[in-house]
C-alpha cells in the first residue's frame, strides 16, 4: 500500500509532468475512480486549466489548478504515471490526462480502492482532509508529544491512525518503532518524553530515508528488509523476529530490541 514516501514520489511525477502545463484533455476511461463528481463534471472543471505546484498532505495528493483542485488518494495500488499521449493505454489506466507538448499523465489503479475528488474552492479542500492529523514529515516534536500523549490504546494504532498522524502506514510504523527499540503494543500515553523524542528523531530518519528511496525500502540493515522472510531474524540483533496482527495489521517486531514495557 502506498504511504507517504510513495505518495512523495508520485507528487515529484506530478510536479515534473505536469507542472506549468496546461489540461487540453482528459479521459476518463473507468468513472469508477471518481467521488463526488461525473466524468463530464471533471471534463468541464479542468480542460483549459493549467496545473500548479502540487502539495501532498499525508496520504493525499492536491493538484492545483488554480480554480478546483484535483485530490487523489492511491489506496493500496493506485499510482501516477507519466508518459505520451500515443503511449499505448494499460488495463488498469482509470483516467488519463492528456498536457502540453504532447505528454499525458494517468492515474492507473488495479484494485479502485480510493481514486479522485475535485475540490472547487479551499472549503472543498479542508472537508477532505478535516479528519487528517499533522503531516508525519513535517510536523514538528512539540506537536508530534501533544497529538502522541493525547492518544488511548496501542503505540502502533496512534501511528498509523490517520487521524493522529497523516502518511503512516503498517511498514513505515514497524520500521519506526524497531528503530526506536518500542515495542507495537506499548500504551501511547505510557512513553516517556525520552521515550516520545526518540521515537520522533526515529521517524525523522526513517522517512528522509524512505522519501529519497521513493518507499520504504526493503534494505538488509532495516527490519522491512526482513519481515517477509521465511524464519526472520532481527538485522540488529540476530533474534527471531515475532509476528502478530494489531488492529487488523500484521506486525513484526523483536522481542529483545523491542522489550516490554
Amino acid at each position: 500500500m502506498p504511504e507517504l514516501p510513495d505518495v512523495e514520489g508520485f507528487r515529484q511525477v506530478l510536479q515534473s509532468c505536469a507542472k506549468g502545463r496546461v489540461i487540453r484533455r482528459v479521459d476518463v476511461r473507468d468513472p469508477g475512480v471518481l467521488h463526488g463528481v461525473d466524468a463530464g463534471g471533471l471534463r468541464d472543471a479542468l480542460e483549459g486549466r493549467r496545473f500548479g505546484a502540487p502539495q501532498r498532505h499525508g496520504k493525499w495528493l492536491l493538484a492545483r489548478t488554480g480554480g478546483p483542485t484535483l485530490v487523489l488518494h492511491f489506496g493500496m495500488t493506485g499510482r501516477l504515471v507519466c508518459g505520451r499521449a500515443d503511449d499505448p493505454v494499460e488495463a488498469h489506466d482509470r483516467v488519463l490526462f492528456t498536457l502540453g507538448a504532447g505528454r499525458q499523465l494517468r492515474f492507473r489503479d488495479q484494485r479502485k480502492l480510493q481514486g479522485l475528488w475535485l475540490a472547487h474552492d479551499e472549503s472543498d479542500v479542508e472537508r477532505l482532509l478535516r479528519r487528517q492529523g499533522p503531516d508525519a514529515l513535517t510536523v514538528d516534536r512539540a506537536e508530534f508529544e501533544e497529538v502522541l500523549s493525547s492518544r488511548r490504546g496501542h503505540l502502533k494504532t496512534a501511528l498509523t491512525d490517520q487521524s493522529v498522524l497523516a502518511g503512516l502506514g503498517n511498514l513505515l510504523a514497524d520500521e519506526i518503532l524497531w528503530r526506536a527499540r518500542l515495542r507495537p503494543d506499548r500504551g501511547a500515553r505510557d512513553l516517556t518524553q525520552e521515550d516520545r523524542g526518540r521515537l520522533f528523531d526515529e521517524m525523522r530518519r526513517t522517512l528522509r530515508s524512505s522519501v529519497t528511496a521513493g518507499c520504504v525500502p526493503p534494505r538488509d540493515t532495516w527490519l522491512t528488509g526482513h519481515r517477509d522472510d521465511r524464519d526472520p531474524m532481527c538485522p540488529r540483533c540476530g533474534t527471531g523476529l515475532r509476528r502478530s496482527r494489531m488492529a487488523g495489521r500484521g506486525t513484526v517486531w523483536c522481542p529483545r530490541c523491542q522489550p516490554d514495557g
